[in-house]
């Protein structure tokens, strides 16, 4: 194994077998195999199987992905990272890897024609497993007439795989690593399995780990009419496989496949035991013909029926059970026989091996603690649905929350009184725009205006906001709330803060006054008074506007003013908030925030506008700019500045 880095590894390539396999060989312990298709699960199942049975190499060489995209698929070999090539052609792919002969397609039922007819014309491929489903019959059928001229296995198509344990598997055969360990199958035992079925196949080789040494080889054919090897194909090779010493045939209602084991039975082709059963026997009890499962499970005739066939091979000496349930019983019977005879010699248990866990699955399983860099405590994305602050997204819109009732749910990861949901989004509709000439919007505009995009002129006015623009209703929230805590009285407000020299924040407007009312102001003190518990920092504030409009009649309480106030108001009074949550949440600089959101409503209004109405690039007048330039006097010497104002 060549390091690439610290981390990851990549493994040279073997050369091709020095002489022949036999026939009756599909897999050995050095088999190499191409995977057609996008299948990283698969091929990291692969890779771990052949990591747990010992393997100097693993068994997958290459993937081949004809859309490209990538040149390196990164894997695990055990614990560590490994590099595996990416190639878009079968042809390339053969030439780099020699010593594969073995190709499993996970190509859609779409494609797998044209990719298994390109794969049949690498003469060094002997075993092709097709994974699809759905392959037309007429298809297969032509699959089926070219592979037998080339003399290629086809395993499938509809199949899991198979699994020779202690050497290789195809794809995800054996299910999850846990399983393939309860199983035995990283090491070999007697018994050669076939099945059409994939899913009963995990069942058998749980079946035969508990009552014999394990499993030699498995098979599923897939339950299509039309499989590329049959019962009778993989049972005469166990049959010639030395090392193989009892058959099991897993047979169903339809078709006459298990006839043609029969037969080889009595011609003497077959001589080792097999324990036989065929799925299916209930299909007496109904009144109508029954279609199972799979497309070949139908039986034509009495000939083809479960019953028929458990009789016909219970006749020609087959270890046929009474049910499915007692086929532990028989293969025990059968396998204890075996030992007693000489037949098989059980070998000493390994220790079973240990398996590297993924990373995602351990922590799923709750095995492993990991610091984690970030936190989230008001959102998950991770299962089958959203959730904000634990709330389905369905409910989200089930229940009608609307805007508020979501920003209640992220902001304060709780769900607030519908009222103050709606005061919420209040705010944001009266702070969503005000006009072009405000410095935020005519930030966005220039920048419109230069060409820019939506974000980068969205941003060019939200950094505007600051002390400025849109700091008056954290300030304001922040002076009233002091001087109401403090028991200072309007009058004493007041004339604090004008012996600090500071101008109070959220009072004040250049247009309207006393005699002129801000409309919107006028709309949160309506809103405020008839659904808020109580209103004593607005009644406050409305106290101040009284002092300070008695100077001047323009000094009323605006609408940041008042927004900052009736929150603080909310936030303490709506039963939500614990009062240092309340405090928490006005220190954090949420009123900024709801500033923020609103004005971002107004901000991409404008560049929508400027968009729209196709504005050139801004540039200032000369005559709105006063020029003021130093002059240096040329015969004053150095240094000597006259400024002209």
């Amino acid at each position: 194994m060549a390091s690439a880095n610290a981390n990851i590894s990549r493994f040279e390539p073997p050369t091709a077998p020095a002489s022949p396999l036999p026939a009756y060989q599909l897999f050995h312990n050095k088999t190499r195999a191409f995977v057609y298709g996008m299948q990283p699960r698969a091929c990291q199942g692969m890779l771990d199987f052949d990591f747990i049975c010992k393997r100097s190499v693993p068994s997958v060489a290459a993937i081949i992905y004809p859309f490209g995209g990538q040149f390196v698929s990164k894997m695990y070999w055990g614990t560590k990272e490994t590099l595996l090539p990416v190639y878009q052609a079968v042809k390339t792919a053969a030439e780099k890897h020699p010593e594969v002969d073995v190709v499993v397609n996970f190509a859609s039922s779409r494609s797998v024609y044209s990719s298994t007819m390109e794969i049949l014309e690498i003469p060094q491929i002997r075993t092709i497993a097709i994974i699809a489903e759905g392959v037309p019959e007429r298809r297969a059928r032509e699959i089926l007439f070219k592979a037998k001229e080339k003399g290629v296995t086809i395993i499938g198509p509809a199949t899991v795989g198979g699994i020779k344990p202690g050497c290789f598997k195809i794809g995800n055969t054996g299910g999850m690593m846990d399983n393939i360990v309860a199983s035995k199958l990283y090491r070999p035992g007697s018994v050669g399995y076939v099945s059409k079925s994939g899913g009963m196949s995990n069942e058998l080789n749980n079946i035969i780990s508990q009552t014999t040494d394990g499993v030699y080889e498995g098979i599923a054919i897939g339950g299509d009419r039309y499989p590329g090897t049959t019962f009778i194909d993989h049972l005469l090779r166990y049959e010639a496989d030395p090392n193989c010493k009892i058959l099991l045939l897993l047979g169903e209602v339809g078709g006459v496949e298990e006839y043609r084991v029969i037969e080889a039975v009595k011609t003497g082709k077959i001589t080792k035991p097999i324990v036989a059963w065929a799925i299916g026997t209930c299909a007496s009890m109904f009144t109508t013909e029954v279609q199972f499962g799979h497309a070949g499970s139908f039986a034509n005739s009495q000939l083809e029926t479960a019953l028929a066939k458990n009789a016909a091979m219970k006749a020609a000496g087959f270890h046929v059970p009474e049910t499915f349930e007692d086929m532990p019983t028989v293969l025990s019977d059968l396998y204890q026989s075996l030992v007693k005879a000489g037949t098989i010699v059980p070998k000493p248990e390994p220790e079973a091996p240990k398996i590297p866990i993924d990373y995602a699955w351990a922590q799923e399983l709750g095995l492993i603690r990991k610091p984690a860099a970030f936190i989230s405590t008001i959102s998950d994305d991770r299962g089958q649905e959203l959730l904000y602050a634990g709330m389905p997204i369905t409910d989200v819109f089930k229940e009608n929350i609307g805007i508020g009732g979501v920003m209640s749910l992220l902001w304060f990861r709780r769900r607030l009184p519908e009222y103050a949901s709606k005061f919420l989004e209040m705010v944001l509709m009266l702070t969503a725009d005000h006009g072009p000439a405000v410095s935020g919007a005519m930030n966005t505009i220039i920048t419109t205006r230069a060409g820019k995009d939506l974000i980068s002129a969205l941003v060019s006015g939200l950094l505007t906001i600051g002390s400025r623009f849109g700091g008056a209703l954290d300030g304001a929230a922040q002076e009233f709330t002091t001087a109401f805590d403090k028991g200072l009285s309007p009058r004493q407000f007041v004339d604090t803060m004008r012996k600090q020299n500071k101008l109070i924040p959220g009072i004040g407007h250049k247009v309207k006054s006393r005699n002129n009312p801000d409309m919107r102001v006028e709309l949160v003190k309506e809103f405020a008074r008839k659904h808020f518990p109580t209103t004593k920092l607005l009644d406050y504030a409305l106290a101040v506007e009284s002092v300070t409009t008695s100077k001047k009649d323009n000094l009323i309480l605006n609408v940041d003013g008042c927004v900052a106030v009736c929150f603080v108001d909310l936030v303490r009074h709506c039963g939500a908030f614990t009062a240092e949550e309340a405090e928490d949440y006005l220190n954090m600089g949420v009123l900024n925030g709801l500033f923020v959101l609103g004005r971002s409503i107004g901000l991409i209004a404008h560049y929508l506008d400027q968009k729209r109405l196709r504005t050139g690039l801004y540039r200032h007048p000369w005559d709105d700019i006063t020029y003021l330039l130093p002059t240096v006097d040329s015969l004053g010497g150095k240094g000597r500045v006259e400024v002209n104002v």
